[in-house]
């Protein structure tokens, strides 16, 4: 099961990042890149948790391979094989919410850029689709193999993607569409249908 994490998890990381960013810039010409940001700003520390829980993510199933053992209480193999099934889901989901999003689809957020608000597809369940689906990916391989590094990577996670959508990118996405975004976001909620709306 640890070969098999690390393989999904670099699937996932080369179908989410790498194909996704030379994909756009053969589209658009712009890959889509929008990781500059102020020390010390939300968008920075969004920044930190994102990467903290890429190294992690990558790390955990290393870990496990070369013989960290999992947590006791979570060291079942119906839950490992059902973590292969959630991983799976998250990877195809990935791929699905970011196509959903076109040539508006970006990794983080310029303050001066206005690209269309996207409200079909994917995102007319979740106003942030890849985001869920990145949260499912995470989930499915901490239950592949359940140590203690999984686990930080998830909660890493978790941190950065709420300091990403409640302290930058709802705000941009309000000053850039106003009542547009804010009656999106009373219909379609934050991470699944029918919770975080904002009101």
């Amino acid at each position: 099961m640890d070969i098999a994490a690390l393989a999904l998890y670099l699937l996932w990381a080369w179908l989410a990042f790498g194909w996704r960013t030379i994909d756009q810039r053969r589209r658009t010409g712009d890959s889509g890149l929008r990781l500059q940001a102020q020390t010390n700003t939300p968008q920075w520390w969004a920044k930190i948790g994102f990467g903290i829980a890429i190294l992690v993510g990558f790390a955990a199933p290393i870990a496990a391979v070369v013989g960290l053992g999992n947590i006791a209480a979570l060291d079942a193999t119906w839950l490992h094989i059902a973590g292969a099934v959630v991983t799976v889901a998250g990877i195809a989901l990935t791929v699905a919410a970011q196509y959903s999003m076109g040539v508006s689809w970006r990794i983080g957020v310029d303050p001066q850029e206005r690209t269309d608000l996207v409200t079909d597809g994917a995102f007319g369940l979740a106003r942030n689709p890849i985001f869920t689906a990145m949260l499912v990916t995470a989930t499915g391989l901490a239950m592949m193999i359940p140590n203690i590094i999984s686990l930080v990577g998830l909660a890493a996670l978790v941190a950065a993607l709420e300091i990403q959508v409640r302290l930058i990118e709802e705000p941009y996405l309000v000053r850039t569409h106003g009542d547009q975004y804010r009656a999106y976001a009373q219909r379609v909620g934050r991470f699944a249908p029918g919770i975080g709306h904002i009101d």
